[in-house]
C-alpha cells in the first residue's frame, strides 16, 4: 500500500442535469483508461434551479415555461439524448412527470460520503430520474435508493423528517456559486484545475495526468 495521498476530484453537480449524469459516464470512462493513478472522486451539490418548490413542478408546464415552449425545449433536448445514447444513457425523458427541487438528494449524496457510497446513490439517484420517471422529491423514493446503495436506510428516513444538514447543503451550493461555479458538471482536479462541463473522456484523462505530473512532493518540500 503506497501512503501518498489520492488525486482528488470534486464533482459538482445536480442530479436534475442531465449533462451531469453524461459527465459522470466519462469521467467513469477517463478513469479506466488511466487505472495506474489513485483517483478519489466527491461529490458536491448546485441547483440549477433553486425556486422549485419542494413538491416540484409538472415537468411540461417547467420545460415550457423555461424554454418559451414545448418545441424549442425538446429540440433542445434532443441533442441531449444523442450525446446520452453515445455514453450508454437510455434518457426517458418523456417518463419524467416533475421537475423536483434537489436539496433531499443533496443531503441523501451528502450522508452517503460517511459509508463512501457516494458514487452509488448518484448512479441511483439519475437513473431514478432519468431512466424511470420517478419522483425524487418523495421521501420513499430516497429511502429505498439508500437501502439500495447499502445505506441505513432506517435512520435516512427518520433524517429526512428533519431539517438535519439543509443548512449545510444550502451553504456549499451558494459556496460553489461564490467561487465561480456557473453551471454544471464542474470538475475540480486536485484543487487546482477546472475542467467546466461534460468534458469528453480524453479531455478528463489529459487534466488527470496533467495533475498527477504536477503535485507537489510535500515529503521532497519538507527535505529541502
Amino acid at each position: 500500500m503506497t501512503d501518498v495521498a489520492p488525486l482528488t476530484v470534486d464533482v459538482v453537480s445536480d442530479v436534475m442535469c442531465p449533462w451531469c449524469y453524461i459527465g459522470k459516464r466519462r469521467l467513469e470512462a477517463a478513469l479506466r483508461s488511466v487505472p495506474q493513478l489513485n483517483v478519489l472522486v466527491r461529490w458536491h451539490p448546485f441547483q440549477l434551479d433553486s425556486t422549485l418548490p419542494k413538491s416540484g413542478k409538472d415537468r411540461q408546464q417547467y420545460l415550457s415555461d423555461k424554454f418559451g415552449g414545448m418545441d424549442r425545449a425538446n429540440a433542445f433536448y434532443s441533442q441531449i439524448r444523442t450525446a446520452g445514447q453515445e455514453e450508454g444513457i437510455p434518457f426517458a425523458f418523456e417518463d419524467i412527470r416533475l421537475s423536483p427541487n434537489t436539496l433531499d438528494c443533496h443531503r441523501l449524496i451528502l450522508w452517503s460520503r460517511a459509508d463512501d457510497l457516494q458514487d452509488e446513490v448518484v448512479e441511483r439517484l439519475f437513473k431514478a430520474y432519468f431512466l424511470d420517471g420517478e419522483d425524487l422529491t418523495k421521501s420513499e423514493t430516497l429511502v429505498r435508493i439508500s437501502e439500495e446503495a447499502g445505506m441505513q436506510s432506517d435512520l435516512v428516513e427518520q433524517l429526512l423528517e428533519t431539517e438535519t444538514d439543509l443548512d449545510k447543503v444550502i451553504a456549499q451550493i451558494e459556496n460553489a456559486v461564490n467561487s465561480g461555479v456557473s453551471g454544471v458538471p464542474c470538475f475540480i482536479i486536485d484543487g487546482r484545475f477546472v475542467l467546466a462541463g461534460a468534458e469528453k473522456a480524453e479531455t478528463i484523462a489529459a487534466a488527470l495526468l496533467h495533475a498527477e505530473e504536477t503535485k507537489t512532493n510535500p515529503q521532497a518540500a519538507a527535505s529541502q
